[in-house]
């Protein structure tokens, strides 16, 4: 284990570099001298981080009232600590302020470590909701159907690549060429778990062969790409082809969701090569599950698939051995 002297604030640059490398490292916050002892800890594992703060001899951990905050306690270097740590790695990124906001409350503020979580949990609930895992799942999407973007580029050109960039304009799937459709979903998770939506998603339009692009991305701490830089590299790329090209994906990117003003520090890295199933390989709900009375009866339907460990479709309209993140 990496062990070493932290300033007052740990970036989170520094943190998802060990992430990235899956390189366990020990944080001290607290100065030397003084009590108590509170540490940062990232686990080896590449997605476990925690807060480390010591208890005195009658001291219990508080509770947690947070689906996705645990609390409990550990000896940690021969002292009895509670231990801070979620397993949503969704939410990693910004539990790590929560984790920060707690050790400054402590640290800095003079408060136990009960009122200092109390008071952070009620300043950032707000961002520990659904909310801000929908945003995630929404920019790695985006990440995603950036990263097909170039790969169709590269081979048709990026005239034809936007012209076929159909998903910011809300349809049906997220590519539209001549030969064929293309949907591209994107997850962190471990396994292939994508979420579908709607029973038209795996049903081909205009007697055009569909296929999935299922995409697992994972932190790619200093090797990786943040979205930011995805988005700047495919609009360079568009715009020293066309500058009307480049004026044309801004627009695209617009209709995505994406704004210039967002600011994007996470770093993403393929986990392995994409899955590429033709749709009928798809496990999945579509039209011809449900009776007509149902579907004109039921407005919108969502649900998940895990397609980790199918073998991919033969013959597959596009090759995606040299994929990477723009």
């Amino acid at each position: 284990m990496a062990e070493g002297s932290a300033p007052s604030m740990l970036q989170w640059s520094t943190v998802e570099h060990y992430l990235g490398e899956g390189l366990a490292a020990s944080y001290r916050l607290s100065p030397a001298a003084s009590r108590p002892l509170v540490t940062y800890e990232i686990g080896d594992s590449g997605r476990d981080i925690a807060l480390h703060v010591e208890l005195d001899r009658h001291q219990r951990p508080p509770r947690s009232q947070l689906p996705a905050v645990y609390i409990d306690q550990v000896s940690h270097q021969g002292v009895r600590m509670a231990r801070i740590r979620t397993t949503e790695v969704a939410l990693m990124r910004d539990f790590h302020d929560l984790l920060m906001s707690v050790a400054g409350r402590i640290v800095s503020g003079g408060r136990t470590l009960e009122v200092a979580f109390g008071e952070t949990v009620r300043a950032w609930s707000a961002l520990l909701e659904r909310p801000r895992a929908a945003a995630l799942r929404k920019r790695l999407g985006l990440h995603g159907e950036l990263a097909v973007l170039r790969l169709l580029a590269a081979r048709y050109g990026w005239s034809t690549a936007l012209d076929a960039w159909t998903g910011p304009e809300k349809e049906q799937h997220d590519f539209s060429l001549p030969q064929y459709d293309l949907e591209v979903k994107t997850t962190s998770s471990e396994r292939h778990l994508h979420t579908m939506n709607g029973l038209g998603q795996l049903q081909a339009t205009s007697g055009r062969p569909l296929w999935l692009v299922f995409i697992r991305l994972t932190r790619g701490g200093a090797g990786g790409r943040s979205l930011t830089e995805s988005v700047d590299a495919v609009r360079d790329a568009a715009a020293a082809q066309n500058v009307t090209l480049g004026a044309k994906l801004t627009r695209s990117l617009a209709a995505a969701g994406w704004s210039d003003e967002d600011t994007d520090d996470e770093r993403w890295t393929p986990r392995d090569t994409p899955l590429l199933l033709a749709a009928e390989d798809v496990p999945g709900i579509t039209f011809a599950h449900v009776t007509p009375q149902i579907a004109e009866r039921v407005s919108a339907v969502r649900y998940d698939i895990d397609v980790t460990g199918l073998a991919p479709t033969p013959a597959p309209p596009v090759t995606l051995t040299d994929f990477r993140l723009p």
